[in-house]
């Protein structure tokens, strides 16, 4: 190894948690190396938020369009399928990361291309692609945030039958004529809804009672519901037993529990994540290799005092928006105790805390209708032991949403804590239901009362006033 090279702060990932990070720190004026051994910008900017997205915005504008009197007979066609995949290259750079490298440059970090491992105390080892070797040395923090990769499930035949993940389902550039999808996660409602729309027949396999498990039951049933009259099949209660490969090109059969067979001409797995920490020296450190990195609420690794984890990697929120929340929190805290503060703020909503994580976690799902939560779901503050209330609300009925679309159907929900008359979740599925979730993001970290948001007056006519009427309803 060659001599070390010493920075303030090394992060070890360069996808938006690790930029997150080197934003902070060097705005704090700590140098700062980033280590990235794929695109730097990570899973976010080309295999997932960004392509998915790029994907599904045209599906749902014309969704909605059909939706519009004057404007429905304008959009009976099939979608551009060529177009639509050229907006989403154009929304990856075509898989360059030329602009990301650019920026971190602005910015004054130094980055390194290759594989990088913790080397022990305060140091990571990088190997290049064209193999050299550099030893990074931090004089006050590394900071890990290599994120996650798709889980592939331990079935016959998977190997051989060579199965998309949420890789390929974003970056393919034909039309599958009939794709089967395990799983009943926001990977697999968003991938239905894009490959549906693109021309493809769809069929969803859900091991569990229905889709969208980790948000209110009624998203998933109407996201499901939605799905079936667009033309995809949606089964729950599956479970696949094996998957066969014709040839190297040819259809996949899948086996399910009892026998069952159907094909598809691609298979789509999307059953989890797991952590990409399996080679990165972790035992160097005393952690365990292909583990999970838990962190404290200032994202610091317990009993190592210069060492954090962001992002998926550390399995708190499996979220690009949350692991920059915790990039930045992560930065301030590096920030703070570079400068000498030890007496951090780490209490409930401190300026060195990840609250939000565990309090306020906002979703968007880009489906149609679109599904948005943020905080507990009833169940959840049930569990944890609060007193609480579910207010439910038809967003059908609301002016806004009818204006919006022609038979607009949607539901609302808000749990209220009944001891404190505050909102500890809140949830929204309906078309453009997405754009209402930052109110209730900030009602909820905020703790704003119920009888001051009362005083929030929605305009008229928007969907927002669905405010109105769930307030109206708890009021009775």
């Amino acid at each position: 190894m060659s001599e070390a090279v010493e920075y303030d702060v090394v992060v070890l990932g360069g996808g938006p948690a690790g930029e997150n990070v080197v934003d902070r720190t060097r705005a704090a004026g700590l140098s700062t190396a980033l280590v990235e051994s794929e695109l730097v910008g990570g899973e976010c900017s080309y295999w997932a938020c960004i392509p998915s997205k790029a994907l599904l915005r045209p599906a749902l504008a014309r969704a909605d369009a059909r939706r519009v009197p004057g404007l429905a007979g304008s959009v009976a066609g099939p979608l551009d399928a060529g177009a639509v995949f050229a907006h989403r290259d154009y929304w990856t750079g075509s898989w360059k990361d030329d602009g990301q490298i650019d920026w971190l440059e602005s910015v004054g970090a130094h980055v390194y291309r290759g594989h990088g491992r913790l080397y022990g105390v305060r140091k990571v080892a990088v190997t290049s692609p064209e193999g050299e070797h550099h030893v990074l040395s931090a004089r006050h923090a590394v900071v890990v945030a290599t994120g996650t990769r798709a889980v592939i499930p331990d079935l016959p035949g998977i190997e051989d039958a060579r199965p998309w993940t949420s890789r390929e389902a974003t970056s393919a550039q034909v039309a599958p004529g009939r794709l089967l999808i395990v799983g009943g996660s926001v990977v697999a409602a968003e991938m239905a809804t894009a490959w549906q729309a693109l021309g493809s027949e769809v069929t969803l396999l859900v091991r569990g009672s229905g889709l969208l498990p980790r948000m209110e039951p009624f998203a998933g049933e109407l996201v499901a519901d939605a799905l079936r009259e667009a033309g995809a099949t949606v089964r729950t209660g599956v479970a696949v037993e094996s998957v066969v490969r014709d040839g190297s090109t040819g259809p996949v059969t899948v086996v399910l529990e009892g026998g069952e067979t159907l094909e598809g001409d691609e298979l789509l797995v999307a059953t989890g994540r797991s952590p990409r920490t399996e080679d990165i020296g972790l035992v160097t450190v005393g952690l365990t290799p292909g583990g999970w990195i838990a962190v404290d609420d200032s994202c610091r690794v317990p009993g190592i005092d210069w060492l954090y984890a962001v992002g998926d990697v550390n399995h708190r929120a499996l979220l690009t928006h949350q692991g920059k929340y915790q990039a930045r929190i992560a930065g301030a805290v590096i920030a703070a105790r570079a400068a000498g503060h030890q007496a951090l703020d780490t209490g409930r909503w401190g300026a060195h805390a990840a609250t939000a994580d565990t309090q306020a976690l906002p979703q968007a799902v880009f489906t149609d209708p679109e599904a948005a939560s943020v905080g507990l779901t009833l169940a959840e503050a049930e569990r944890a032991g609060h007193r609480v209330r579910a207010v439910d609300y038809d967003l059908g009925t609301v002016s806004g949403a009818g204006l919006y679309a022609d038979g607009y159907r949607g539901r609302a929900r808000m749990v209220v804590d009944l001891d404190r008359e505050v909102l500890l979740g809140v949830t929204f599925v309906g078309p453009g239901a997405a754009e209402l979730l930052h109110a209730a993001t900030i009602a909820v970290a905020g703790e704003v009362p119920i009888e001051r948001l009362w005083h929030a007056v929605p305009a008229f006519p928007t969907i927002s006033e669905i405010w109105l009427r769930l307030l109206e309803e708890y009021r009775g």
